[in-house]
């Protein structure tokens, strides 16, 4: 047969392999085996876990806002800072009290700046907010900082995204904007940015000088001042609607891309719909962290103002303590002092992601972005997860 394949099966054929490999390994060095390998520092580099970084330099806002320009920590082992994409944010490590927690925030500077090791985040407070007063009020310059590596899909991305994008923001959701329109302007990033970006006061316009560098800088960036709360000469009034949208967005096609509060969230989305683009078309950031779940459908109203008792396994070790039924089981987790795995707080990224052993939770319908399977085998994302009986949570920690 033309492919008919000679087989030697002679096992003296392969008895004389084995003095040739005898003879090879005492021919080979007594080098240790690589423990270490290229790609794994590279994933190290691009993907750390945590990053130390200390506080180089502090500057502060109108609006009760400051910038932390952050640099390696070398003394922690940090000597370089891992690349990111504009848009991407870091989770920060606090400790406020007896209550761990991680707090995502993006990342304000441009990605060049990551290459010249430094990060700035710049930090507003919120009503009511629990890391940002904590931020804002003890982070001074020299101290130390424990960050994650960048995370997030909230990115300019050509295959997807037109080349043009419209910016809708409100207050600190114009961070991963400027840290965008810097990388327009250094030319990491090639599209337009036409950015409107709603505030109460002029005077309290977060990073409004910054923005009019860039744009005398640059003519692929511009932005119009939305104001809710006055009327002045050169700015617009009122809120973002569909009719702005249409007034300052290009004729050809453009991509939408929101971040803000869930106010701005719950008001900008009805405009949007009025547009009536393709769904690809349009990107929202994280909404993070919510409260008041009875705002949302479905939730048992007679549970409002109620406290149960949450039951955690981690391991071999089990802990017990009370929780309300307005925040959700990862803010239980962490005011318990237990330092949850948590990256978005807005159960996506997953990483909160834990088994529910009993009880029964509340997500809203339209937060819940678990996987099917996750849904079928009795796993939940704590962050979005509020309790509506006694729990009982196996929780993943490293």
């Amino acid at each position: 047969m033309a492919n008919e394949v000679n087989l030697n099966l002679d096992p003296r054929t392969f008895m004389n392999i084995i003095p040739e490999r005898r003879a090879a390994i005492e021919a080979a060095p007594d080098t240790p085996l690589p423990t270490d390998f290229p790609l794994n520092r590279l994933m190290r580099a691009f993907h750390p876990e945590h990053q130390h970084l200390v506080i180089e330099a502090v500057e502060t806002h109108d609006g009760d806002a400051k910038s932390y320009t952050l640099v390696p920590d070398r003394e922690n082992g940090t000597d370089s800072l891992a690349y990111f994409s504009a848009g991407q944010y870091v989770s920060v490590l606090l400790e406020i009290g007896g209550s761990k927690l991680y707090k995502p925030y993006s990342i304000r500077s441009s990605p060049a700046d990551a290459q010249r090791r430094r990060y700035i985040l710049t930090v507003k407070r919120s009503e009511g907010g629990f890391a940002s007063p904590y931020i804002l009020d003890t982070w001074k310059k020299g101290r130390r900082v424990t960050i994650t590596g960048p995370e997030g899909n909230f990115t300019y991305e050509p295959l997807r995204d037109a080349k043009h994008i419209v910016g809708l923001a409100g207050g600190s959701g114009i961070t991963p904007f400027y840290s965008l329109a810097r990388a327009i302007t250094d030319g990491t990033e090639d599209c337009d940015l036409t950015l409107l970006y709603g505030s109460r006061m002029a005077d309290g316009i977060l990073l409004k000088d910054e923005f009019d560098a860039v744009c005398a800088e640059c003519g692929s960036v511009k932005v119009i001042h939305i104001l809710s709360d006055e009327s002045r000469s050169g700015f617009e009034h009122g809120f973002i609607t569909a009719e702005l949208i249409k007034k300052y967005a290009p004729a050809g096609d453009f991509s939408l891309f929101v971040c803000g509060p869930q106010a701005m969230y719950d008001f900008v989305d009805r405009e949007i719909n009025k547009l009536e683009l393709p769904p690809r078309r349009v990107r929202h950031e994280l909404f993070g962290q919510i409260g008041n779940p009875e705002r949302y459908p479905g939730y048992p109203p007679d549970h409002v103002g109620k406290t149960f008792t949450l039951t955690v396994h981690i391991r071999a070790e089990q802990r017990q303590f009370s929780c309300s039924a307005s925040e959700s089981l990862l803010v239980a987790l962490e005011r318990a002092g237990i330092a949850a795995l948590s990256r978005c707080r807005s159960g996506e990224c997953g990483f909160c992601h834990s088994r529910l052993i009993s009880g029964e939770v509340y997500i809203p319908p339209d937060k819940d972005k678990r996987r099917e399977a996750d849904e079928k085998y009795g796993y939940i994302h704590p962050c979005m997860s509020f309790p509506v009986s006694d729990v009982a949570l196996e929780l993943s920690m490293k």
